[in-house]
């Protein structure tokens, strides 16, 4: 089992224990979005040595590409389905990732936006959805 479906694993057992699910879906999201990107496993570890989860800015770098990662996983209560995106609090990227999850921490849907598109689209904008990151370009 790799280290990002033991970690899948105990997020959905601690749930299903206590009620909520630990706060993962960042770090998940970072690791998805390197790996849809083209990222090897070793390079986004190796890259993410002596960062922090508060790193401001962009969540991880690839070619030379700086990239914000944001991402929603719904409860799985009934009448809780995303719809809410969180918008970046900076432009210092050069990509930005949204991926919605299931309520399995599996991959619905990546889109990718660069910053110039996502700021003309968005920067007014203060209530972002799913709908409005779906007019980017799908990764999956």
């Amino acid at each position: 089992m790799s280290l990002r479906e033991n970690l899948v694993s105990v997020a959905l057992k601690w749930q299903e224990k206590y009620g909520v699910a630990p706060q993962v879906t960042s770090a998940l999201a970072e690791y998805d979005a390197a790996i849809l990107v083209g990222c090897p496993e070793e390079s986004y570890s190796q890259y993410m040595q002596g960062r922090t989860a508060v790193s401001r800015g962009f969540d991880f770098e690839h070619e030379g590409q700086r990239y914000q990662v944001k991402s929603n996983r719904p409860s799985g209560r009934p009448g809780s389905p995303v719809t809410l995106v969180g918008k970046p609090k900076n432009y210092d990227w050069d990509c930005l990732i949204w991926i919605h999850y299931t309520t399995d921490y599996e991959i619905q849907e990546a889109w990718l936006w660069n910053v110039e598109e996502y700021r003309q689209a968005f920067e007014h904008v203060t209530r972002l959805s799913p709908s409005h990151m779906r007019q980017g370009r799908r990764l999956k």
